[in-house]
């Protein structure tokens, strides 16, 4: 849906370009920054304990256009967001003279961010004596994804924040006392943190120190790998077959959980093998207890559970010998 606006906006194309990016000082590797899907993906990296990153950006305007429109006072803002931690920030970008291009960077807290921030440009000015004036946006918003191996589009999990005892979904009611929920009847599967469990927002969007940073990942752990069991179990729930019963890929989200997560069920077997055996262990029950096992250890895996409660024993410990 289109916003309308009761004043002049652009009409012309904002583009934005990813030139580089950092992470706690060391460039990162050019092939995990997408142009094409306009994605940065930062969990390739191999590890949870960096602080900060930096994405130079790089912003084309109709400059034309801007020069003849009747608006003063133009600027450009990148503004970096994320639902599940109800995180905001905003960066202005310049643009020195006899240049067409507005720079500046952009910088992503890793302890501000759990999946994935959505990074948005904006021209904003006055116009009519009115300042702040959104005079246009990009559109197609950059993805910077924190649990994504490559930096592709497809979402496999959106992360939504309800409000289990009084918001207005009367069907979380019954759960109230749940701290999160894994939707998955819908186009994209969704994780739903319940806003009203004490502590829980709080511990997720503004953990602090080494303790609560090192709980923090081992909660969002704990969701991503209770996600991708759920997700496992539902995709095989939804399995079509051919007349001589080979079950195919279901498409969608669902194709892509199954991909991902049979080679780590059945190591060694090809996916259309894997995914006929785990259909008829479903099926009849032979060995099923066995692979439920193994959907559990492959979905913690993905869900990076062993490091983050690594990371929380350590940090437990040093605590602990700190206080002695």
């Amino acid at each position: 849906m289109s916003t309308v606006y009761a004043y002049p906006t652009l009409v012309g194309k904002i583009e934005v370009t990813v030139r580089e990016a950092s992470i706690d000082g060391k460039p990162l590797q050019l092939s995990l920054i997408s142009q094409r899907d306009q994605v940065v993906a930062l969990h390739q990296i191999e590890r949870d304990d960096w602080t900060e990153g930096v994405l130079d950006l790089e912003v084309s305007l109709p400059m034309d256009e801007l020069a003849d429109g009747p608006w003063s006072g133009v600027t450009c803002v990148a503004v970096l967001s994320e639902g599940a931690t109800n995180t905001r920030r905003v960066s202005r970008l310049e643009r020195r003279r006899d240049d067409t291009h507005w720079r500046g960077e952009v910088r992503v807290r890793r302890s501000t961010h759990v999946a994935r921030a959505v990074l948005d440009v904006s021209v904003v000015g006055s116009h009519g004596g009115v300042d702040g004036r959104v005079l246009g946006t990009t559109d197609t918003p950059w993805i910077v994804d924190l649990l994504a191996r490559t930096p592709t589009r497809q979402r496999d999990l959106e992360i939504l924040e309800e409000d289990f005892r009084d918001g207005p979904q009367q069907w979380l009611r019954p759960f109230m006392d749940a701290p999160w929920l894994i939707d998955t009847t819908g186009d994209v599967p969704a994780v739903l943190l319940n806003t009203s469990f004490e502590g829980l927002p709080e511990l997720l969007s503004s953990a602090r120190g080494p303790l609560e940073k090192a709980t923090a990942g081992l909660v969002a752990a704990q969701i991503a790998g209770e996600a991708w069991a759920t997700m496992f179990h539902s995709a095989l729930s939804d399995l079509e077959c051919d007349e001589d019963g080979t079950p195919r890929f279901p498409g969608g989200w669902r194709e892509s959980v199954l991909r991902s997560m049979l080679p780590e069920v059945f190591p060694g077997l090809p996916l259309s093998e894997a995914l006929g055996e785990v259909h008829s262990r479903r099926g009849d029950g032979r060995g099923w207890s066995e692979v439920q096992s193994r959907i559990q250890f492959a979905a913690g895996r993905r869900g990076q559970v062993p490091k983050n409660l690594t990371a929380a024993i350590r940090a437990v410990t040093r605590a602990q010998e700190v206080s002695r």
